[in-house]
């Protein structure tokens, strides 16, 4: 049985600092940035002052770590900023794009592409997803193809979250044969002759820049290769868990927010000449509704604990990415029901938590996957 222990009082200080500089410096402008749909390059360069962006990485990259417990406090704090879009975005940056960088990347490329994402100063996408192939990462056909030293990319992707405004995208394409083999993972940076953006309209993380990426004969240096040729799948397997990790402890904490909201707005509706929030029916829900989020806590650290401590951690990660996902959803949908009307009119922020929390179930393998692969863990 795992004892790593997770949380120091390091950690929890840190954790105070970061969710000081979200009530500061993100909160103060998230309906400002919703409306415009969009969000400034400098929250990206706050956050890498802050060293929001480096807590994974050694000091020769421009990290303080590596320190995965105090990354997860990060995702947890970012997560309560009222935005699924800039959670996705900052999150989309730290643990995608410029993690994989760091994770399969050689030297020369860390500090090419790492350093400057530490800081904020460039943003990292990834770019797995297709519009023919969501989950199915085997049925990918975005084709690269070696010509000298340099690649040809010709292909398509779809829902890349910072996908129009990185400077730099981590694209997964074929190098070789179908299936599960032949993949391999290729940096295309913004501004490359053949590789063009389309920023796609979302019900939800309207602030994520959420895009198509096309490649039309895109040239890219061979030098650009990230990690072995052909082997992308399974650097793509090999993070996927911490992905799904992240999406856990963010919806949990974006779930106790949403919570927080209706409760806050249960004590202050008055009806039948008494506040909403004192109807038995709406105590036993809140009651059910924190309990929930108070296992589905438990169960994403026992998550991390596991992950941070080296075992394998895979039939706990799909629990928890499927169960607080799930869990996020359904609070935002009991909090939009004690809103009643108002729930449904754009000045309450309840309405963005409803949208936002949806996508959860879906991103970074559907719910149904990671019942397929628990169901496996079991030999079924």
């Amino acid at each position: 049985m795992t004892r790593y222990e997770l949380f120091t009082a390091e950690h929890e200080a840190f954790r105070a600092s970061v969710r000081a500089f979200v009530e500061r410096e993100i909160l103060p402008h998230t309906e400002e940035w919703e409306t415009a749909g969009d969000f400034p390059r400098s929250v990206y360069e706050r956050c890498g002052e802050m060293g929001l962006f480096g807590l994974k990485y050694p000091e020769e990259y421009g990290g303080s770590g590596p320190d995965v417990v105090a990354d997860a406090v990060a995702t947890e704090e970012l997560a309560g900023c009222g935005s699924g879009g800039i959670a996705a975005g900052l999150g989309a940056h730290k643990d995608l794009g410029s993690y994989y960088v760091y994770r399969f990347g050689n030297d020369e490329q860390r500090k090419r592409w790492l350093v400057p994402s530490v800081r904020g100063e460039m943003i990292a996408a990834l770019g797995v997803t297709e519009p023919h192939a969501g989950s199915d990462v085997a049925a990918i056909r975005t084709r690269a193809t070696l010509d000298g030293d340099h690649y040809v990319l010709n292909g398509q992707k779809a829902f890349i979250t910072n996908g129009s405004k990185a400077d730099y995208v981590v694209v997964a394409a074929r190098t070789g044969g179908e299936g599960y083999g032949g993949i391999s993972l290729i940096v295309v940076e913004a501004g490359t002759p053949g590789f063009t953006t389309n920023r796609m309209k979302t019900v939800g993380w309207c602030t994520s820049h959420t895009a198509e990426l096309f490649f039309e004969d895109c040239l890219v240096p061979a030098t650009n290769l990230l990690g072995e040729r052909d082997k992308g799948f399974v650097h793509i397997m090999q993070n996927f868990q911490w992905e799904r990790l992240i999406m856990a402890l963010g919806s949990v904490r974006g779930a106790e927010r949403t919570l927080d909201l209706a409760m806050e707005y249960g004590k202050q509706r008055q009806a039948f000449g008494r506040p909403l929030a004192k109807f038995q029916v709406w105590k036993h829900r809140f009651a059910d509704l924190a309990t929930e989020i108070a296992a589905a806590r438990a169960l994403t650290y026992h998550a991390l604990r596991k992950h941070c401590a080296g075992e394998s951690a895979l039939r706990e990660v799909s629990m928890a990415k499927w169960l607080a996902t799930e869990l996020g959803w359904r609070v935002a949908d009991e909090a939009l029901q004690i809103h009643g009307g108002y729930g449904y009119m754009m000045e309450y922020p309840v309405q963005r938590a409803w949208r936002d929390a949806r996508l959860g179930p879906i991103g970074g393998g559907t719910t149904e996957i990671m019942k397929e692969i628990i169901a496996r863990t079991y030999g079924l």
